[in-house]
């Protein structure tokens, strides 16, 4: 039965399709595009797993493995400095604390958090992160959950995933510029 989900999850993963305009930014099937943040700092084109598996790519998601211990990151190989829209489907597991920054701002993925909005712990939802000019929000499920100013100057930067404490699964993340 097991290995039956996995297939529908595989064949769902791969018929995903953005919505007019954006583009992906993980693939699901590698960790092409992306590198390591820390240490080494590593390009990942055609690797499934970074940091010795605490990041790692299965079943067309982005798998934070909380066996795997460290505060570590990665992020996207293209850095983003104008206008644009961010959304990934997330799927925080127990104990999840992790975080996506971008531009100087950082989102703490936490079930238990006040920005975590409606998302609960084993159930997929959406965070989208919406930059125009100065202004920031960040949506869980389109329900703005917290909007900030950019500091002056806010660099371009590439969007990063923080493998904190706890389980997390990301698919389908995508941008529009």
């Amino acid at each position: 039965m097991n290995a039956i989900l996995a297939a529908l999850l595989l064949v769902t993963q791969e018929d995903f399709k953005p919505e007019p305009g954006f583009a992906l930014l993980f693939s699901g099937k590698n960790l092409d595009g992306w590198k390591e943040f820390s240490g080494k700092k590593e390009v990942l084109d055609g690797k499934t797993e970074a940091f010795g598996g605490r990041f790692k790519v299965s079943g067309g998601l982005l798998v934070i493995d909380p066996a795997v211990k460290g505060d570590l990151h990665v992020e996207s190989a293209r850095e983003f400095g104008k206008d644009l829209h961010v959304k990934l489907d997330f799927k925080p597991g127990p104990k999840c604390n992790n975080d996506v920054f971008l531009r100087g701002t950082k989102f703490d993925i936490n079930p238990a958090g006040k920005e975590a909005g409606k998302s609960k712990e084993g159930a997929w939802s959406t965070l989208e992160i919406v930059i125009a000019g100065d202004r920031v929000e960040h949506k869980i499920d389109g329900e703005t959950v917290r909007t900030s100013t950019l500091k002056p100057g806010a660099a371009a930067s590439p969007l990063r995933i923080r493998a904190e404490f706890g389980a997390l699964e990301i698919r389908n993340v995508r941008v529009k510029e």
